[in-house]
């Protein structure tokens, strides 16, 4: 099968022939239409993550497409079926898992961190049964790959773990697949929402997702100040959707009184251990949630949203390329100007 992959982690990313892979006992074989570039990808391929210990690596996890072989053990799943999964996956037996945890299982897998991922034309889904998620007729492959980490992620950032209500004031600091994912999912929430970028054209993207105001986060900008200009008091919720000492910092700072913070955007131990304003937590007795990721368990009250339209997270994709075309976009993932999604089809 044709797939992308690195030798070493920064090294050059190819198009390559590879083995299809087998059915695991328990797991299938899923045909990928569509896979999201994101940027915990290139964290894999900058080698941030301890996870990957053997080359060529194949990259990437959010996915959607039709499972192509079914391994002993499955009871739910048959070839043909149009699913997709959450990029954390379970292992179905722990007590985090029964208790609809799976997104912080101690033996979990993710495809593209601990074995090989979905930019390839076929990728392996380990415990299929508690993993896969069906996808609704009238949600493509497209739509529901743009779920599978960002989205997802966002979803359980903005709903679970920070319970936004009506009302709320809602910063969100960088405007990246995240960032755009939770301005769309508070907004739907009745939230007034506040974006903060450096990129212009991504608050143009925000606006479109449902911010009504935001802040350009130029050099030299005293980006809270600007926050609490149009947030009087700050903000309830605020969420770092980057993953930098100063985006933390600034979306710490941006929160009123007894507000609460999501951090969302990885903060990775080769940075070093970023400081965080720790001082104003405690002064203004400040909730500090970490979020990874969502269990399949939750998918389903999610992609009724997108089915009926109250979420579209389509509408956050801003191409759809081939291989050729990824294995250049993914090394420069990280300092490229983001407005939008893009999205990998292996069949391109």
């Amino acid at each position: 099968m044709r797939a992308l992959a690195f030798d070493r982690f920064g090294g050059l990313v190819s198009v390559r022939e590879l083995p299809r892979p087998a059915a695991p006992d328990g797991g299938v074989v899923v045909q990928v239409h569509a896979t999201g570039l994101c940027l915990s990808d290139w964290h894999a391929w900058a080698g941030h993550d301890p996870d990957i210990t053997a080359f060529p690596h194949v990259p990437g996890h959010e996915l959607a497409g039709t499972v192509a072989a079914v391994g002993a053990g499955v009871g739910r799943w048959r070839v043909g079926d149009r699913v997709t999964a959450p990029f954390v996956c379970g292992c179905g037996r722990c007590t985090w898992c029964r208790d609809g945890d799976a997104q912080v299982c101690p033996d979990q897998t993710q495809p593209g961190f601990t074995h090989h991922g979905s930019y390839a034309e076929e990728v392996v889904l380990h415990a299929a049964d508690h993993n896969l998620v069906a996808v609704p007729d009238g949600v493509t492959s497209v739509a529901a790959a743009s779920l599978g980490c960002r989205f997802a992620t966002a979803y359980r950032a903005v709903v679970h773990r920070a319970r936004v209500r009506a009302g709320e004031r809602v910063v969100v600091v960088g405007a990246g697949g995240v960032g755009l994912s939770a301005v769309m999912v508070a907004a739907a929430r009745g939230a007034q929402v506040v974006a903060v970028d450096r990129n212009p054209r991504a608050l143009e993207a925000a606006r479109r997702a449902g911010a009504e105001h935001t802040v350009l986060a130029d050099p030299g900008t005293d980006v809270v100040a600007g926050v609490h200009e149009v947030l009087d008091g700050g903000a309830h919720l605020a969420l770092d959707a980057v993953g930098t000492e100063t985006t933390c910092a600034t979306a710490v700072h941006s929160l009123r009184r007894r507000g609460r913070h999501v951090q969302v955007g990885l903060l990775p131990a080769a940075a070093g251990h970023p400081r965080v304003p720790m001082d104003r937590v405690i002064a203004f007795e400040l909730d500090v949630l970490g979020s990874h990721g969502m269990a399949a368990a939750d998918y389903p009250e999610m992609l009724a949203l997108v089915a009926d339209g109250t979420l579209r997270p389509q509408d956050l994709v801003g191409q759809v390329v081939g291989m050729d075309v990824a294995a250049d976009l993914l090394p420069a993932l990280r300092d490229a100007p983001r407005a939008g999604m893009s999205v990998l089809d292996p069949r391109r």
